[in-house]
């Protein structure tokens, strides 16, 4: 392309780029790309000039070329497919007619933040610096797929696809307007206050360093919101505040640090809200977060602390195989146990072992001792009608071994029983003059222990309905004596 062929403002981009120095086409400086459509041509810029000028050359020796535009309007394509860009790109609160062809290129840096655009097709990209779409306006899909940035990915505030107008085909899948999957990111990708209207991907992605989605929204309503299965992250996933409608899909992710999900609203009401399967992550906080309107899966997931308020669960949750360490906020066992009624596959043992672990690991013994007590209840609503007599009986005297109080509160009232209706009615004498002296209390511990013996049981024998009595002492100690045992033996298998 021939200089005579410029216009007055590319001759001014032109004149600049070897220099390094910015072109700003605003009228003030707070101006953004938001109206760039009714701009004038003393701002209108073709992407072919942009495309030669990148692709002429190095710069002058001595001196450091740079496209650094400010408010221009881009007509046409900015075709850099395959190319090998030296030269750092800053198109900033740029307003472009058509989605950028970046697609294989090798860039030193790309910043467009403050623009408006149609879309990005920039997959299987290498930066050497940084990619920046902060505070961009970009009603197509960002097409990002395969990237290799060696800096970060930045998006704060930026805004992303438009939102759904209920007149899409049900037929029709949608492209994902944020494609960011398998791509590998040298720091981190910074994301605050992002808006994405329809899916984010980021399947198979590798972060060095941490993604912060503060304060984000994501809008994928009936769908999935978060597509981030297998990603892996190198700090921390950080997501406060966030609003989602739509699954949160982090099946199989990797976070050594903290997924932090405080004050975030998950929402996919009848759906999955929250997937976190088969995951490994130092700590998990769903700290302060909305009742999740949805599931939450954790299924075989490890976690090394786990930060949940009970009211932040939903109805329903998938909690089979998920291990953690340590539960906070500590609470009292009877506020962690309606969860694991809410579990979908019904009766799980290991969820109720799991809790009483994370109780053991605090050094909490009372609190382990009920979600055991607990468990053995709930297994016991599992079994046939004919075969719970046994374990109510065990719940009822001992507590199944983990209540062995309530036992000797069960002896006392009934030594108590019959030492009120034998000192009232002696019983008589099977030998008179041979028995020895009769003594109420030791009568009726002689009724109630099978192994101890006093002498009295033999002595004398009661009529009447103090003969039932007697009989029903002999029964009930004897059902004490048996649960008692079988609680003990629970409790040293235990230990």
């Amino acid at each position: 392309m021939e200089i005579t062929d410029l216009t007055p403002a590319e001759r001014r981009i032109w004149e600049a780029f070897p220099r390094g120095e910015g072109v700003d086409f605003r009228e003030s400086p707070d101006e953004d790309a938001s109206g760039g459509h009714d701009w004038g041509p003393e701002r209108t810029v073709r992407a072919d000039v942009l495309s030669a000028l990148l692709l002429s050359g190095p710069a002058p020796a001595g001196q450091v070329a740079e496209l650094n535009v400010r408010g221009a309007r881009i007509t046409g394509k900015l075709n850099l497919k395959y190319a090998v860009v030296d030269h750092p790109i800053r198109l900033r609160s740029c307003w472009f007619e058509r989605k950028p062809q970046l697609y294989g290129a090798r860039l030193r840096a790309l910043v467009l933040n403050d623009s408006t655009l149609p879309g990005l097709t920039a997959s299987t990209v290498t930066v050497d610096i940084d990619l920046r779409l902060s505070c961009c306006r970009i009603t197509g899909p960002v097409r990002l797929a395969g990237a290799r940035i060696t800096g970060g990915l930045f998006l704060r505030r930026a805004v992303i696809g438009t939102p759904a107008t209920g007149e899409e085909s049900p037929e029709e899948t949608p492209e994902p307007p944020l494609q960011i999957n398998h791509a590998d990111i040298g720091t981190d990708i910074i994301a605050m206050e992002l808006t994405v209207h329809g899916q984010t991907r980021m399947n198979g992605t590798t972060v060095a360093g941490q993604i912060n989605l503060d304060h984000a929204r994501l809008n994928t309503p009936g769908g999935t919101a978060l597509h981030a299965e297998t990603l892996s992250v190198g700090t921390d996933l950080r997501a406060s505040r966030l609003e989602a409608d739509g699954m949160v899909n982090l099946t199989g992710a990797r976070i050594p640090g903290q997924a932090y999900f405080s004050r975030a609203r998950l929402s996919a009401p009848g759906e999955t809200a929250l997937r976190a399967s088969s995951c490994t992550i130092g700590e998990l906080w769903l700290r302060k977060c909305p009742r999740i309107d949805g599931i939450v899966n954790l299924r075989r997931s490890q976690l090394d602390m786990l930060y949940a308020e009970p009211d932040t669960w939903p109805p329903v949750v998938r909690t089979d195989g998920l291990t953690y360490r340590v539960l906070h906020p500590h609470l009292p066992a009877e506020e962690r146990l309606p969860l694991l009624e809410r579990e979908e596959s019904g009766y799980l043992p290991y969820v109720y072992e799991q809790l009483a672990a994370a109780y053991r690991t605090v050094g909490d013994e009372s609190a382990a001792r009920d979600v055991q007590l607990a468990k053995l209840r709930r297994h016991r609503r599992t079994q046939p009608h004919h075969t719970r007599l046994w374990g109510l009986l065990q719940d009822v005297t001992v507590g199944y071994g983990f209540r062995p109080l309530r036992a000797a509160g069960w002896l006392l009232l009934l030594v108590l029983t019959g030492w009120i209706a034998y000192g009232l009615h002696h019983p008589r004498p099977l030998k008179p003059g041979e028995a020895p002296d009769f003594n109420p209390v030791f009568y009726t511990i002689d009724l109630l222990l099978p192994i101890i013996g006093f002498g009295q049981e033999e002595a004398f024998a009661p009529s009447g309905w103090y003969q039932w009595l007697s009989y029903l002492l002999i029964v009930t100690g004897w059902i004490l004596a048996t649960t008692t045992a079988a609680g003990v033996s629970r409790s040293l298998q235990r230990q």
